[in-house]
This record gives structure tokens, sequence and C-alpha cells, in this order.
């Protein structure tokens, strides 16, 4: 079984993308968090529904679009920080400093709380409408944290994942990543599952750029074939985003050189250049693409050295430092490059030229990083022309807003637009994709195949159009706002221990942990506190939830009833298992620390009579000669008691304030010495940054007009598979099923109609269509493959009798048997049957069920008195799949000659022709001739013979 539901992405203008995979056996996997640039938490809202059944997640690029929810998941919705996550290490490196970039960047992040909460308190406002009331932000640390605990995979690496503890086992799933290029470690999934194999690659790109290999779908001879891992899927999940795109005539060349002409012109202008882009996927090849420009501009041609080249981003350095220890996830050409250039450096260690020429990996010398806007400012009051990469894309949080209202009323300046940005929601278009419609319109080029294939090679005056964008501000709450906000804490405090209580935990103890934490004396351990993130809920999904637990049944309370309800004294525990069983225990010590050995023993609790009242009278430490009191174990202390003559560094060396000498080793999230170790001077110089509200906020929004007198540009940098690569590897890929979403409507129905042509026939010429299907968001598909499977039971003199043979670690053998029913072994075990039965457990796949007894279907040998023609035994078969270099390599040790023609052709001693049709299918051809000696020439039984060597050979039993 598999069925495939999409959360966000599917026929959508929206970028953000969500999918659910479910398979046999209640297996829930969640494939990325995206969201868009609104941070609308309605939208989460059918995510959080699932959280509680997932069994694990996987993260396939580090942009917003696939990740950029993630962190709020964890703060804001129940359980979910507890779910296992999969990514790559480039995923998990980047997407923290995205989303560290994110929030530092816009209060709106952190995203408004849903009106439908606030809705009983609208009328005590006198416009009877609820302010936009922000939720608690992640911090730094905390977004650090999430995504530490990120599993980092390797690039065709198996690995069986460890679900949720809540969630059924997944025995035998293993999910392997591929490189899917578009972004450093962006992934294509692979997810084995039984006879279910998924392939999950949404957003993938097969041509190669600077610092990126294309997608990992070809291998062999000169990538002639899909891998094996990626070949005939049951189910390919394939992105529909770009599919009418037609790639650009010159290829990267080309589109490099379009760019940089265009920065030129500007240059000479006297002119500035601003490009929007992300902060941690695509400007890492922006950035290199710059820096080589700058670095190779010499003689007549520097013009570009006339221009400060600077990328403003808030979390840049770590971006940029992330990047340098990554070199094994790049293409193997910029790796050799870096390589090449070290190897010069030791040749010519004397040479203090070269030493100015050779850098270390990603070590920007003309590249200036931007990280405060103080720095940002002294950056746009400097004289002469400028190049400017700004976060983000969408122009909507970013640096980039603020560049474009400082450059818009000049016609000097140019916009290089680098991708067609997709709208920010439905209701709201985003600045990024209005100044796309104005360069639309300026230009005459409707279609995104003409902008492609054959972009303007020059820049368009803005004419003077208004566009409108939103700004952001925060204000603290007051009066009335905040009595709101905080019966709005609350009903999170009464859900939270409603929720608490259900997980097996009694309303005293919920009581205990709520005073712990709110303790003046609590010194929570940082797993403490990461066992805390996640309680923070989202209201809208919990509180029809929380109601209903108000009126629990007496059946629904279970032994629970005795401490919960009064006058209830009895139990009965017949039949009863588990811990309805056994009187439930309620913890009466208030502020009671436990580590992982048990509870914290305090020695005071077992002392005597006698010895407290001695204690008592004598003091427990000598104080008589000015020594200051030491508070006991467990002992509460005051701020004014710790020693005020004390340095911070001897209190810090007490130990008597655990979460602040945790938090020094930890380096400052936007440090970029401590993270880096490389930034630049401008972020070392000390700046008086404006002080940020803490405490509850709200935000006000506002619109501001900008008039575009600037010039726009488009140059396709947005790195995706075109129209071409999907109509070229799609029927090599061969899938059963083919899912397309992550894209607009109408992209996706043409390339279903382009599809149904390209998959109507197969590569050997039989019918074997393929099922398209296009779902809509929120509409759940069933995508199983059409197969019948059952679970039967050999028997031990059948067994005895079978020779296995090891292909491709897996057991294979032919054989010959009778099925019979297995009623007689189940009636020798019916006292283990009857025990399962009372667990409850449903019969397996496979099994029949006969007078309440699961009864398994046996295989066991042909009766000695059955006729010969029912005793057919099974002929010896070939089994396995040859790879035609391998099958080169071994004749060629034989002394033959061979050598590949053409496609997929290998010809031997220039009489025999071996090609590989389809997976098994090994067909040789060629004709038995005389020699120079008049004998036969053996070649083509040589090489059949060869074949049938490099296949295993499965007796039959």
């Amino acid at each position: 079984m598999f069925n495939f539901t999409s959360l966000l992405g599917a026929k959508s203008s929206e970028a953000a993308s969500q999918s659910l995979l479910e398979l046999d056996g209640g297996i829930k996997i969640l494939v990325d968090v995206g969201w868009n640039d609104d941070f609308d938490a309605t939208l989460l809202k059918q995510l959080e529904k699932h959280v509680p059944t997932l069994s694990f997640i996987l993260l396939t690029h580090a942009t917003s679009s696939h990740l950029g929810a993630y962190a709020h998941c964890c703060k804001h919705i129940p359980l979910f920080s507890r779910v296992p996550v999969y990514a790559t290490e480039p995923v998990i490196a980047l997407g923290r400093t995205l989303l560290q970039d994110v929030y530092a960047s816009t209060p709106l992040a952190a995203s408004v709380l849903a009106q439908s909460v606030l809705s009983e308190a609208v009328y005590t406002f006198r416009d009877h409408s609820a302010p936009s009331i922000l939720l608690q932000p992640p911090t730094q640390v905390e977004i650090a944290g999430y995504f530490n605990r990120i599993h980092s995979l390797k690039y065709s690496q198996p690995h069986e994942p460890s679900p949720t503890p809540s969630t059924p086992p997944l025995s035998g799933l293993t999910i392997t990543a591929y490189s899917a290029g578009h972004t450093l470690g962006g992934t294509i999934w692979h997810i084995q599952y039984g006879l279910e194999s998924v392939v999950y690659a949404v957003d993938w790109n097969q041509a190669r750029e600077h610092i990126l290999s294309g997608a990992a779908w070809l291998g062999g001879i000169g990538a002639s074939e899909v891998i094996e891992g990626l070949r005939r899927p049951t189910a390919l999940i394939c992105s529909s985003k770009g599919s009418q795109r037609v790639a650009l005539t010159g290829g990267r060349k080309k589109r490099d050189e379009l760019l940089l002409q265009l920065i030129k012109e500007t240059i000479q202008n006297g002119g500035t250049v601003l490009i929007p882009s992300d902060s941690s996927a695509r400007v890492l090849e922006l950035a290199y693409l710059l820096e080589d420009a700058w670095t190779q501009a010499k003689g007549d041609d520097g013009t570009l050295r006339q221009a400060q080249l600077y990328m403003a981003s808030a979390s840049g350095n770590s971006t940029i430092y992330n990047a340098r220890r990554m070199l094994e996830w790049m293409d193997s050409d910029i790796v050799r490059e870096f390589e090449n250039q070290a190897a010069q450096m030791g040749k010519n260690a004397d040479d203090k030229q070269a030493h100015k020429t050779s850098k270390a990996p990603f070590e920007f010398a003309f590249l200036k990083v931007l990280e405060r806007k103080s720095q940002v400012n002294r950056a746009l009051s400097r004289e002469g022309p400028k190049v400017i990469v700004a976060s983000d894309s969408s122009l909507e949080w970013g640096f980039s807003r603020g560049f474009l209202e400082y450059i818009a009323h000049d016609e000097k300046n140019l916009v290089i637009l680098t991708e067609r940005t997709s709208p920010v929601s439905k209701t709201h278009q985003g600045v990024g994709r209005k100044l796309y419609d104005v360069w639309s319109e300026r230009s005459g080029i409707k279609s995104l195949d003409d902008a492609s294939e054959d972009p303007p090679s020059k820049a368009f005056g803005g004419g003077g159009a208004e566009i409108t964008g939103r700004h952001v501000r925060v204000e603290q709450l007051t009066g009335q706002e905040l009595s709101v906000y905080q019966q709005y804490l609350a009903q999170q405090r009464q859900i939270l221990t409603t929720l608490n209580a259900d997980r097996g935990g009694t309303t005293l103890e919920v009581a205990d942990i709520a005073e712990e934490d709110s303790s003046e004396s609590s010194e929570s351990t940082e797993d403490e506190d990461e066992e805390q993130q996640g309680k923070a809920l989202n209201v809208t999904a919990v509180m029809a939830h929380g109601r209903h637990k108000l009126g629990l049944t007496d059946a629904e309370l279970g032994i629970d009833i005795l401490i919960r309800r009064k006058g209830h004294y009895d139990w009965d525990v017949l039949a009863k298992k588990g811990r309805e069983r056994i009187f439930p225990f309620v913890t009466t010590k208030r502020n009671q620390r436990a580590d992982e050995y048990g509870d914290i023993i305090r020695p005071e609790d077992y002392l005597r009579a006698e010895e407290k009242e001695r204690d008592d009278a004598d003091g427990v430490v000598d104080t008589r000669n000015g020594a200051t009191k030491e508070a006991a174990v467990g002992e509460k202390r005051k701020w004014d008691e710790v020693g005020a003559d004390s340095t911070p560094g001897k209190r810090l060396a007490n130990g008597t304030n655990k979460r602040r000498r945790a938090d020094e080793n930890r380096p400052e999230p936007m440090s970029g010495v401590l993270m880096n170790g490389d930034a630049e001077s401008e972020a070392d110089e000390s700046e008086d940054e404006e002080d940020e509200l803490t405490g509850p906020v709200k935000a006000i929004f506002s619109t501001k007009s900008i008039s575009l007198n600037l010039r726009l540009a488009y140059v396709d940098f947005c790195g995706l598979h075109d129209k071409r690569s999907l109509q070229m590897l799609i029927p090599l890929i061969r899938p059963r099923k083919l899912i397309l979403v992550g894209g607009e409507a109408d992209e996706t129905m043409a390339l279903e109609s382009d599809c149904r042509q390209l998959l109507s026939l197969d590569t050997d010429g039989t019918d074997h269509s393929t099922d398209i299907l296009t779902p809509a968001i929120g509409v759940l598909i069933d995508a199983s493959v059409d197969t019948n499977a059952w679970s039967v039971k050999l028997s031990k003199s059948l067994l005895k009798r079978l020779h296995w043979q090891n292909v491709r670690g897996l057991g294979v053998v032919a054989l010959s048997a009778c099925l019979r029913s297995g009623e007689e072994d189940a009636v020798g075990d019916i006292e283990n049957i009857k025990k399962k039965l009372k667990t409850g457990n449903e019969p397996a796949e496979g099994q029949v069920q006969q007078n309440g007894v699961q009864v398994t279907p046996i295989l066991d040998i042909v009766a000695l008195g059955m006729g010969s023609i029912s005793r057919t035994a099974a002929q010896p078969i070939h089994v396995g799949d040859i790879r035609l270099a391998d099958l080169r390599k071994a004749l060629q040790a034989e002394h033959n000659t061979a050598e590949f023609r053409g496609e997929g052709t290998l010809v031997i001693n220039n009489s025999v022709a071996v090609r590989k049709s389809g997976t098994g299918r090994i067909e040789v051809e060629g004709m038995v001739t005389l020699g120079a000696m008049g004998r036969l020439d053996g070649t083509f039984y040589a090489t059949k013979r060869k074949v049938y060597d490099m296949l295993a050979v499965v007796s039959g039993a």
C-alpha cells in the first residue's frame, strides 16, 4: 500500500512544499516542511493533524519553500520536535543559517496568532477587531538546537531510519539520498519498503554548474542509463515547476556572459546593481561566479573592479563558512581547481604574487559580507558603483527591500531578477513577483519559455511604474491587549496540563512540573530545556481537543478515577493489564530533581531527629570567622545571597548558574568571528544596534509605494530542470506511477500531456502505460502497485531440500511444492494463538482466519503418490543484471577486442554485438564465421557463455 497526500505545493502558485507518504503498516513519512514568505500559520493546520502519527521526516533542500516552517513547528506544535528528521549535512548547516537569517530579519517570521483563537475576546476592543499578536519566535540558540537533532546522511548511503517511539516499527524500510543539483546538498530521496519503491524528486537540475554537479539520475559508461537505485520505481514523485521552460541557447556560459555584460554596462554608467537572491542556497552559485569574475578582471577589462562587491545577509558569514567545509559535496571540477591552487602555492612558496592570486576555497578577496543594518547604511553612503547580492528573492523580509527603495529613483541603477518569484500568498503577490510582472510588460515577453530560451540582452526602464510593498513594525502589548494575551497563555497551560495527563501523568504531577519550571531556583540543564521545546502549542488545532477533555467519562479516565473523582474508592483490575492494574502513583514532593540515574538524593532528608536538632543549634557551616554560608544541596538561594564581592567568573566557577555556564560554551549565533573565524573587518567593529523589544508584541502593518525609475533585467539563475530534461529522463526512469506536484496548474497539466505521449510505449516497443496522477492540495490518492503478495510458511521437510543462491544480498531459490492449509499446525499451537488473539493482534497479510484462529498456508514437498505430470520439477534459471562495462572487462581479460560503439552497444572482435534493451534483458547478435585457418570463429559462443557465467544459476528443488 502507498498513499500520497500533498499538504502544500500541488497545482498551486505558491512555492511551499509539504508531502505526506503513507506506507503499509501505518508508516507515515513527511517530506519537507516548507512555508511561504507570508509566514501564515494557518497553512500548517493540515500538517499539525498528522504530527502524532509521523514516523520520520525527510528534508530535500535548504530553502524556505522546503524547510521554512521547521523551526516554527518545533517550537509551537506539540510532539513535532520528537519526530526523527533526516537530511544531508549541507541541508542541515545551510538550513540553520537560512532560518537564523529569516528570524533575525523580520519579526513577521514569528507568525501572527490566529484570529480564531482570540475570537471570544474581540468584543473587548473598541473596533471589535483583534490585534495581530505575534507568537514567541525561536531564539538563535533554539534554532541551532533544532537542527543539531537532525540525522545527517551521505549520498548513496542506504539507511534504516528509526521511527518515533509511539509509531509502528519500520521493519525493512530503507532510505537513500541522491544528489539533486539545484542547491548544495539537495536531495532526491529513494524509499524502499517491501514491494514499494518510491522516488521523491522535487526541484532538481540535470545541468552542471560552477559549484554544483547535476542530479544523479544517470550512470554507467557515458552516463547512458539510469542508475539502478532510481530505475523503474513503483512511484515517481516529480515536480512540474518549470516544466515548460526551455534551456538557454549556449548553456551556462551564455548565461554567465549575459549577467556580467549587464553588470559591466551599469558600472560604466556609474550605477548600482541589485541582485535579489536567497541567503543560503543559490546565493553560493552567484557569489562564486562574481568573485571569480572580479578576480579575472585585469588590464583593459578591469571595469568590474571599479565597483564594490557586496553580499548582504544577516547570516552571510555563517553561510560562507559552511560552504568552505563542504567541498566534497560540490562539483569535482571546483574541488580539483582548489587542489591545484594549493599545490601551486606550495611550489611557489616565495612568490608573493602567487600568494595574492591563490586563496583557500570560498575565501573571497573582493566580496564583502554585510550582516547588520549599520554596515548596509555605510555601504550605501559610499560613492561609486556597487554590485549587491542581497537576501531575499521575494523582497519581502531581507535586505533587498531596503536596497530597492534606496536605488529605485535613479535610472542608472539596475535590478537583475534571477528567477520568476512565486506569489507570497493567494492574496499577496509580493514585491519580487510585481517586479517580474513589470519587466515582463516592458520587455513584451509574456511566456516563461521565451524568457528562458532567448532572453533579451538589455535592461528595460521601469517607466515610473508604481508598486506597493508591505512594511511591518512591532509594538509591545498594553492594556486590554496584554490581558487578552495573558488569557491566551492561561488557556495554553490548561491544554498542556490536559495533554500531559493524557500521556500518563496525573494532575498533581503536572502541577509539580509547572511549579518546577517557574521556580526562581530552577537550575535546569540543557537537556531539560530541550525536553520543554515543542510544548508551546498552536492553539487552533488543540482547543477543541482541550474542551473535549474537560468532561471525561469514567471509562475514559480509567484507573485515574481513583484520584480524579471524589467518592470513588474501588477499581476492578480483573482482565486489566499494564498501568490499569496498578494504583496511580502521585508525586507529592515539589521541585523534585532527577538525572539519568534517578532522583537526586538529599542527605538532609535522612537525618535522625537528634541530628537535625544538633544541626539547627550548631549550624551546618561555621560562619563565625566571616566564612560565607553555602546553601545545602537542594536548598533555594536568593539572588542577594550569592557572594556580592565575588566576581562573575567565581560565580560561574562555583556552578551556581548552570544555564549561563552552558550558554558560554556556545558561539554567538550572529557573530562572524566565533562562527566563521574569518569575518570581515567591518563585522568586528563595535556597533550600537537598535534595541529589540522584549516580551509579547504585536505587528503593525503599513504599505509604502515605490516608484520604479530604475532599469529591470532578467537572467535565469533558478537552477531547475527544463522541458528537455523532463522529456528525456522520465521515459528512461519508467515509473509505474508518476505523481506530479510542485508547480502551477497549467504547468502540471502541460507536463501530464507530454508524459502521456512519452510513456505510452515502452522502450522495447511493448505497451506498458504509466499511470499519471496530478493530485490537488489535501487530496489523498492511492498509488499502490497492482501486485498480490502472500505470506506462506515452509515446511521443515521442504526447507531441508532447498539450496539458496545469494544474489545481491537476497536469497533466491526455484522450487516446486504443494500448497496446503496450515490448519493442522495451527491446532498444535492453539494455546499460543489464543494468547495472541487476547492481545488484539490483527491477522497478517496472507493469513487465513478459520474459526477464529489465524492460519498461514504452508508449502510442502509434493507427495510421492501424485502422478509424474503434477510433479514437475523447477528448471534452473539465471538471475541477475549484467552491466555492459563489467562484461567488457571480462571479455578483454580473455584477450578479446571489446569496445563501445553507438549508444549502449558493445562490439566484440568486430563480429558480435551485445545490447541491453532493458533491465535483465541482454541481446547477443552475431554470426558464425570461418577464421583464417578455416576454423570456426567461436566469438559468438564465447560471448554467450561469458554472459551466462556472469549470472547466478538458481537450481530447482
